[in-house]
């Protein structure tokens, strides 16, 4: 229903004064946006967005000028429209390309007016004019006085109007420029064409504006940084110099901690016993300072600390001293109603609620700036942030905005760096606009020193220039995870930047039906998209331990206008998989980075995690355990396990021999050997993961205290600090962690190499027909003693180490030499081996343990064996997008009975 508003709706004190309205009578009449969230129908010229805006530096005076003001585009900003009435209604802050702002279209320039009048109660008192933030060229008149103007899309600004303002009604007019000229200044996605990956532009006032009274010494901002090794909040007070100060923390409405200084000078607050801030417990202390001069404002922060380190060989990010993997989305921060403004506060918290309980404790802010009570949402909740910034153009360098983004960058940063949630600074992504990385990564640590600084995230792609190699971070972009991520080093922990990207459209909740599109396959229904996302972020799990993974990015929380990624459709009302399925996936990557869970793969081996001997292995040789470099394949195969169920406990883990099928790794008199399970060893063969250093400690299941732990290159159970030689304390911690992960023979199964072999079906009634290829194709056909030589030689198959990986297999065609089964577009067909990566990866599979017979898992299409269906051969996932991902038979179909060959 269309609502029109008369007049101009007046700003709400917090004894919610009404104001004078102008003589013009300007009218709002919300668009129809392409959707609508469940908050759109919630706004209203009396309630656009009347929360107070800055919670780290708040006020309990204030005037909120949101609502309808005065709007006309202008071919130019030299004749404001003093005292000239204007003929559209704005509801401000909703950008005015929104469907919100009621005028739904893009300006180049622009004029805002609105009437305002200052309570008597503020006299005497200077009066500041706050802006959230707006895009880009700011021009601010009050009663036709020119009180000040700003460049920049993404901070917020304030100008003391005091000396402008008259007696009654005051008038203020806004000019604003917003070219959305990607070679001038930071737009991150906005686009005045907006296609693909880039979405609808951003213009004019897009966060709150307001009013407060101060006084002459004031605050203007409160630079907070928690000091968890010193017990206290080091604080510095912005604002007039050299002014006495005194801050006082709060936890309950209790004072905890005070400290006095002066403005600009640091100051040490005490916070005793800090409760500190965490995902799991994000505890928020209250602040308050106040200057001798009366100005006084509260605030907040959360006591935590934050790094890198080497923890269990590795380099890693660091939360309160401890490794806590990061697990997030790439959050863009658009709505179908407002664009970048969110209908409410409420819908605004529910973004990042929602996240939160689909189990991730990490947001990557995608190159934008939120408003700041986004922050605190984030701060509240438990969600650490990496925060980009907006990136000015995606593909080309342009010399002359180089001062622009410099300078917002820093301005970005100085007004963010009291965020408790944000862990990490982005600086460029995947190069967009990307120029002298190295200078601007120490650019960023000259105003901020405390977080991790990502240099450009996605280095791996697309425009990146060369690294610098100055960073914290090793960032990937691998959306479908079909190459292994790049290796930490000795400085910088490596992180996987984006990836996923799995797409569904859902009929009425569209942006153009039918236009919408994925960075993949589209999938039909919630079932297959969540059975594919579970196989994504299994593969997550491996790159943990295996290629030490410290971070992931989802794309994406939402759909984004066309992109079709997201958990949830653009409008937010339809979850597109199965929230428990993906809390559990996701929370299992975080059990698996602590070491309480082991990654899901057929085989795994135990690397040691001890500074100094990383690049050893546990391993049986002669029946019992040590640790060796490992070099040949009889090591590899030693030092390789199947994860099995605990045979004591199943919620607990036994390792049964990969190559010695039946034995199992058990203590005995203290001794960590093989034997075979014949009844008797079930307890000792029991560990139970514990959270160790960096990895897994293994906890025996009937000598609890004891653990697993290599020393002198055997391997024992060992209690620290007991009787024996190897129950030493001295680094016990680490010699009794492992870092479980993708075992060093990948193959479950074993096949003989270099002989020929042909593959039976298993499934029941099919059992009489083979894999073999025609014309080029794999299929299944019945063959016997009878049939055809040429039938015959087609079923038979040379087993070959695997192209792309040894401990895996490629199977040569045995009447074409040089030809392999390889899959593209997911049918298994003949290809001739051009050498190339791709050629290599398509045409290797792992052979792991089937239902009756061996499962051929593809190497890099991830989920996905060899199946036969209907007569064709396809690489399928168990329940995907395709017709031959049929969950039906699944287990059977992709069972193989390999058998003599058919032909010699």
């Amino acid at each position: 229903m269309t609502r029109r508003v008369l007049g101009v709706m007046v700003s709400i004190l917090i004894t919610a004064t009404f104001l004078t309205p102008t003589a013009h009578a300007a009218e709002w009449v919300p668009k129809v946006p392409p959707l609508s969230t469940p908050w759109t129908s919630q706004v209203s010229p009396a309630n656009a967005l009347p929360e107070y805006p800055r919670p780290q530096l708040q006020r309990p005076e204030w005037q909120n000028l949101n609502g309808v003001w005065e709007f006309a585009g202008a071919p130019n900003l030299s004749n404001p429209p003093i005292g000239r009435p204007l003929a559209e209604g704005v509801l401000v802050p909703y950008p005015i390309e929104s469907a919100l702002s009621g005028i739904k279209r893009h300006e180049d320039n622009m004029f805002y007016r609105r009437t305002f009048t200052v309570p008597s109660s503020w006299n005497g008192r200077q009066v500041k004019l706050n802006f959230g933030a707006v895009t880009w060229e700011t021009r601010v008149w009050v009663n036709g006085r020119q009180v000040g103007t700003h460049t920049g899309g993404f901070d917020a600004f304030s100008f003391d109007i005091t000396s402008a303002l008259a007696a009654g009604t005051n008038e203020i007019v806004v000019g604003v420029t917003s070219t959305v000229d990607g070679s001038r200044y930071p737009i991150g996605k906005q686009r005045r064409d907006p296609s693909g990956i880039f979405y609808t532009a951003a213009s004019g006032i897009w966060q709150t504006v307001w009013l407060e009274p101060v006084r002459a010494a004031n605050i203007t901002r409160l630079d907070t940084t928690p000091n968890v090794g010193a017990g206290a909040l080091d604080l510095v007070v912005q604002g007039t110099a050299g002014q006495p100060v005194t801050a006082e923390v709060l936890s309950g409405g209790q004072v905890v901690g005070r400290q006095t200084g002066t403005t600009g000078s640091s100051l040490r607050v005490p916070v005793p016993n800090a409760r500190l801030w965490s995902p799991d417990d994000p505890f928020l202390y209250d602040l308050r300072v106040t200057l001798a001069g009366g100005d006084a404002v509260t605030g907040y922060f959360g006591m935590r600390s934050l790094g890198k380190a080497m923890v269990g060989g590795v380099m890693r990010p660091l939360l309160n001293g401890k490794f806590v993997f990061q697990s997030g989305t790439l959050d863009q921060g658009y709505w179908p109603d407002g664009i970048y403004t969110a209908p409410t506060d409420e819908a605004l918290r529910f973004d990042l609620e929602r996240q939160k309980a689909l189990g991730f404790n990490m947001v990557r802010k995608h190159i934008k700036v939120e408003p700041a009570r986004w922050f605190y949402h984030a701060d509240r909740l438990g969600l650490m942030v990496w925060q980009d910034m907006p990136s000015v153009d995606s593909i080309d360098e342009a010399p002359n905005s180089h001062a622009n983004f410099e300078s917002e960058l820093r301005r970005m940063i100085d007004q963010l760096k009291g965020i408790t949630s944000i862990v990490q600074w982005v600086p460029f992504n995947e190069g967009w606009g990307e120029y002298d990385a190295g200078r601007i990564v120490n650019l960023v640590r000259s105003i901020d020193n405390t977080r991790l600084i990502n240099h450009n995230s996605g280095s791996n792609c697309c425009v990146s220039d060369p690294d610098p190699g100055n960073g914290d971070v090793i960032d990937d972009h691998h959306y479908q995870i079909s190459a292994n991520t790049r290796l930490p080093d000795s400085n910088r922990v490596a992180m996987l930047g984006e990836f996923g990207g799995l797409g569904r459209r859902v009929a009425g909740h569209e942006y153009q039906p039918g236009a919408g599109f994925a960075y993949g396959a589209l999938y039909p229904d919630e079932q297959s998209l969540t059975k594919r996302y579970e196989e994504v972020i299994k593969q997550v799990q491996r790159l943990v331990h295996t290629r030490g993974l410290s971070a992931m990015v989802y794309t994406e929380p939402y759909d984004v206008e066309n992109e079709v990624n997201g958990f949830y459709t653009y409008d937010r009302r339809v979850l597109k998989m199965t929230e428990s399925r993906v809390r559990d996936v996701n929370q299992r990557v975080l059990a698996v980075a602590r070491g309480t869970a082991v990654s899901p793969d057929d085989v795994v081996s135990l690397r040691v995690t001890t500074t100094g001997y990383t690049n050893r292995y546990l391993r049986h040789q002669d029946s019992l355990a040590r640790t060796d470099v490992i070099s040949t394949d009889l090591a590899r195969l030693d030092a390789t396990f199947h994860p099995r169920p605990g045979l004591a406990d199943a919620a607990c883990l036994s390792f049964e021999s990969r190559n010695f099928p039946g034995q199992f790794l058990r203590h005995s008199n203290g001794r960590i050997r093989t034997d075979v399970n014949n009844g008797t060893i079930a307890a000792d063969a029991t560990f139970c993961a514990r959270e160790g250093s960096g990895g897994t400690a293994l906890e025996s299941f009937n000598v609890r205290g004891s653990f697993v732990r290599h020393f002198n290159e055997g391997v024992y159970l060992a209690r620290s600090g007991g009787p024996n030689p190897w129950d030493t304390a001295s680094s016990f911690a680490a010699d009794s962690t492992w870092a479980i992960g993708t075992g060093l023979w990948r193959s479950g199964a074993d096949l003989p190499l270099d002989q020929a072999r042909s593959f039976r079906v298993t499934s029941p009634g099919f059992t009489d027909r083979y894999l073999r290829h025609r014309e080029g194709l794999a299929r299944t056909d019945v063959v016997n003693a009878s049939s055809a030589a040429l039938l015959k030689s087609d079923a038979t198959f040379v087993v070959r180490r695997g192209l792309a990986d040894p401990t895996c297999y490629s199977f040569e065609a045995r009447n074409i030499s040089g030809q392999f089964l390889r899959h593209a577009d997911f049918r298994v067909r003949l290809g001739a081996n051009d050498n190339t990566d791709l050629f290599r990866r398509d045409a290797t599979f792992c052979a792991q343990q089937g239902s009756g017979g061996v499962r051929l898992e593809s190497v890099n299409e991830l989920g996905t064996n060899i199946r036969h269906y209907q007569e064709e051969v396809w690489v399928a996932s168990n329940g995907g997008a395709h017709v031959y991902d049929n969950p039906a038979s699944y287990n059977q179909d992709v069972s193989w009975a390999v058998s003599s060959p058919w032909a010699p």
